[in-house]
């Protein structure tokens, strides 16, 4: 009966060691799989990004072939766009010099009972008092003081002072011009002076006592005074000023030549 209980009691005991050891080996079998879940997680977004850029690469083998002849062909379209623009830069070219070239024959032909020189505006000096241009001909091309230049729409002014290669006019616009002119409406002379008052007219004074002056009357060139020759068209009447005393009366010349886009003229050689 003694040798049952120890039997008994031995069971017992080698049962309790036998559920002892499957508790700890079934907590290590899960702190392993804890460990190895939370590593999984870590690694395997860089492993699947590797893998997936690998497979990238080895299903396309001429990926950087591609980017280098994406560069050349880039290359070669600025190159070309180069070309191009400064094609276009010379057809602009080309194309403002045939204008002037039209414009001078142009203005040979309204203007050929003259010996003209042309020539290009270098410079302005368009002040409140001073309103002159400078040209790119002179004495060498036959140019000399007093010559009275034109453009296409009619009087510039006069040459006042030349060097070698160029000229500077002196424009009608100018406050100490004054130029003799006169009416379609009216054989009689008027005298046409730059203005402050108006940067593109002209002061008409000494203008008739009669009522024969109207706005819109062509002015031009009388042929008095000893610069400007007769016929040359100078602008039009812009308004008539009346005043108490009929002797002071004047009128606003608008000028035929628009000074701010004027860019070639003609110098008159045979006056």
């Amino acid at each position: 009966m003694y040798k049952n209980k120890k039997a008994e009691i031995a069971g017992i005991v080698i049962t309790i060691i036998i559920l002892i050891l499957i508790v700890v080996f079934s907590n290590a079998e899960s702190e392993i799989s804890f460990f190895e879940n939370a590593v999984s997680k870590l690694v395997m977004p860089v492993q699947n990004g590797l893998t997936y850029l690998k497979n990238k690469i080895s299903g396309n083998s001429t990926f950087f072939t591609d980017i280098n002849h994406l560069k050349e062909e880039n290359e070669e379209l600025k190159q070309k766009n180069s070309e191009l623009e400064q094609s276009l830069r010379e057809l602009e070219n080309i194309k403002s010099e045939n204008e002037t070239l039209k414009e001078y024959l142009d203005l040979t032909e309204k203007y050929g009972e003259y010996n003209t020189v042309p020539a290009y505006i270098i410079n302005k000096d368009i002040s409140n008092y001073s309103k002159t241009i400078v040209i790119n001909v002179g004495s060498e091309d036959g140019i000399k003081e007093n010559m009275t230049v034109i453009a296409d729409q009619g009087l510039v002014g006069h040459v006042i002072s030349v060097t070698s290669n160029t000229a500077k006019v002196r424009t009608i616009v100018d406050t100490s011009s004054a130029v003799s002119c006169s009416l379609s409406t009216t054989d009689e002379s008027i005298v046409c002076k730059g203005t402050l008052e108006e940067e593109s007219a002209l002061k008409a004074m000494y203008i008739p006592d009669d009522d024969g002056i109207i706005q819109g009357d062509s002015v031009e060139t009388s042929g008095l005074g000893g610069i400007y020759p007769k016929g040359i068209h100078v602008g039009s009447i812009k308004k008539v000023v009346n005043t108490r005393n009929t002797t002071d009366r004047y009128a606003i010349v608008e000028t035929a030549v628009n000074f701010d886009k004027l860019d070639t003229v003609l110098v008159i050689t045979n006056q």
